[in-house]
């Protein structure tokens, strides 16, 4: 179980590692064109369920702590679903992976992830 500390408020927000590599892949390439956004999830049953949302904007600070230490491979699909929601109005908004497309031509939706910058 990966977390998302988020600035010095203090904030930890805890997702599962290959969750976690997805939401720094796409909240990375939407600071780094230092767009601002909206970033919401469905709080966990234990933290008393509900919604968060936290505003990230190029000045936040972010630290992504993995549990594990092998690099995730990377759901093209899901990063294009999580982009697609992180620009639109609402911001991003976290949601499940979704399942591989069936294609004849192979796992096509599997690349392999590269060290964050």
């Amino acid at each position: 179980m990966g977390t998302l500390l988020y600035g010095n408020s203090g904030i930890v927000i805890s997702f599962d590692d290959r969750a976690l590599m997805h939401l720094q892949i796409v909240i990375s390439a939407k600071l780094r064109r230092r767009e601002s956004f909206v970033f919401s999830w469905i709080d966990a049953a234990d933290a008393s369920s509900g919604r968060s949302a936290i505003w990230l904007d190029p000045a936040s600070t972010l630290y992504y702590r993995y549990f594990g230490s092998r690099v995730p491979t990377i759901n093209r699909e899901w990063i294009d679903a999580l982009m697609l929601s992180a620009n639109s109005a609402g911001g991003l908004v976290f949601m499940s992976e979704p399942p591989p497309a069936v294609s004849g031509a192979g796992p096509q939706h599997v690349v392999p992830a590269s060290p964050a910058r």
